[in-house]
């Protein structure tokens, strides 16, 4: 989850705990943000590795510590008790972590004493969705109401936002507890990949051997079932020689694979997928995309061109629209 989605939903939470007191509310919504500060342990983390993103402080006992010194520090702020501080930020940080574990990036809730980490891959780990809601909301929360409105608009403010994130998790939810069936262990899939939509998923896995790597995918929407898929699609991983252009959807696939690979670190690093069709020159363009970086129906990827005379392929990193509308 984005930073001031973490933000939101601690206050959102602290506020349901404690009621309006705004001295809880900043501090619930705070420790909801912490365990980010993780990424300031950069330049230490390779010695320490304990503090990387997603380490310590994404654990229980992470939070908890920083939800002790809070109590401690946060009275000679604001008044308040200690007692009500650690309840509310030791909230925060547990909902930060749980909203970690929701998305397909891990977190290790038991760390130190356990490595086992929580991954739901019920979301993504930034959903544009989430972002534009959270930052609509703080700009309505701290900018057009404060000060400004009845309190009971602000509450009504409030009592939406909760509703909203409420029905928001529980779609995700719901959508990733009905695809179980379909993710199995040397079944058609063995891997969820949550897409932008709330309602939709790809279901896929990805096989290499014999120096090629073969990825089967579906497209899975709530309330319809798996509505496309399994289809497969697969290249060589080392270049393979080639003379003319393509002749088919299924050699271009084949031709472009291993340079698109080579031209992007993502194709190797992430699920991804690949499509192929002729434009209206004759020529094959070849267009190979990550799953998992997206944003706005748009794909991280490398689109290859054969030209129909024959010539050198033409390579280029590019954002794409997948036209089998995966994402």
């Amino acid at each position: 989850m984005d930073l001031l989605t973490h933000v939101l939903v601690a206050y959102l939470l602290t506020f349901l705990a404690v009621g309006p007191q705004p001295q809880y509310l900043a501090a619930g919504a705070l420790a909801g943000g912490l365990p980010d500060a993780d990424a300031l342990f950069f330049p230490i983390a390779r010695r320490f590795p304990i503090l990387r993103h997603h380490g310590i402080t994404h654990s229980l006992l992470g939070v908890s510590v920083v939800a002790g010194a809070g109590s401690l520090l946060a009275p000679m702020i604001l008044p308040g008790s200690p007692v009500v501080y650690f309840l509310v930020m030791e909230l925060g940080g547990v909902a930060h972590i749980l909203q970690d574990g929701f998305t397909n990036f891990s977190v290790p809730p038991l760390l130190p004493f356990s490595e086992r980490r929580l991954e739901l891959d019920a979301d993504r780990a930034i959903n544009f969705v989430t972002l534009v809601v959270s930052a609509v909301a703080f700009y309505l929360l701290l900018g057009v109401e404060r000060n400004h409105v009845a309190f009971a608009v602000y509450l009504g403010t409030v009592y939406v936002l909760i509703a909203f994130f409420a029905a928001y998790f529980a779609v995700r939810l719901a959508g990733r507890l009905a695809i179980g069936r379909h993710v199995r262990p040397g079944g058609a899939f063995d891997r969820v990949v949550p897409t932008g939509n709330p309602f939709a998923w790809v279901l896929l896995s990805e096989r290499a051997e014999g120096g090629r790597v073969t990825t089967t995918w579906g497209r899975y929407v709530l309330g319809r079932g798996l509505v496309a898929g399994p289809l497969s699609v697969g290249g060589p991983v080392e270049p393979v020689p080639y003379t003319g252009p393509p002749a088919s959807a299924a050699e271009a696939l084949e031709w472009s694979y291993p340079l698109a690979r080579k031209a992007s670190r993502v194709i190797g690093d992430t699920y991804h997928f690949g499509e192929a069709y002729p434009d209206a020159g004759g020529e094959w363009t070849a267009v190979w995309y990550s799953l998992e970086f997206t944003a706005f129906g748009r794909s991280s990827g490398v689109r290859v061109r054969f030209p129909k005379d024959g010539a050198p392929a033409q390579v280029k990193s590019t954002f794409y629209r997948p036209r089998q509308h995966l994402i």
